[in-house]
């Protein structure tokens, strides 16, 4: 007899929880939350932005900042230059290490994993821009709680 496992398990197994975040327009040269940590601590697998309106024609250097409710923010990754980035566009995090740049391509296809993932306290997971530009991304993240009770909404 065959068991059919549906995707969204497989990803829950591998990746752990999903939550996705409807598109919205970047924020103008500052942070714009994206994700709130609540309950505890929990491990970031994966995080993945993709442009459904057109980046302007501009620099723009954007970078992804853990922003605890206690403590001092720390950037989560490096800076990438966002500049007239294509609709289906894909932005994420490289995962080599915290500040690492971020990873970005026009369409195709992305890094999306943390290697071994990155530990978030309770607060914001923030888009930080340099500039401001039109544009609108979609973004989705993959986590596992840390401590019980632990996790994520989209903002």
């Amino acid at each position: 007899m065959t068991t059919i496992i549906a995707n969204a398990n497989i990803r829950q197994i591998a990746f752990g929880i999903k939550v996705d975040r409807l598109t919205s327009t970047l924020p103008a040269t500052t942070d714009l939350t994206l994700f709130t940590v609540s309950g505890g601590r929990i491990i970031l697998t994966s995080l993945v932005g993709e442009v459904t309106t057109i980046i302007q024609a501009q620099a723009n250097a954007v970078k992804i900042k853990s922003v605890p409710t206690v403590g001092t923010a720390k950037d989560i990754s490096g800076t990438l230059d966002i500049n007239a980035y294509e609709v289906g566009a894909l932005i994420s995090l490289d995962g080599t290490a915290l500040s690492t740049a971020l990873s970005g391509t026009n369409a195709g296809a992305a890094l999306s994993l943390t290697r071994g993932g990155i530990v978030i306290p309770i607060g914001g997971i923030k888009l930080n821009t340099a500039a401001t530009n039109t544009g609108a991304v979609k973004w989705s993240m993959t986590y596992i709680p840390y401590e019980n009770g632990s996790q994520v909404v989209a903002a």
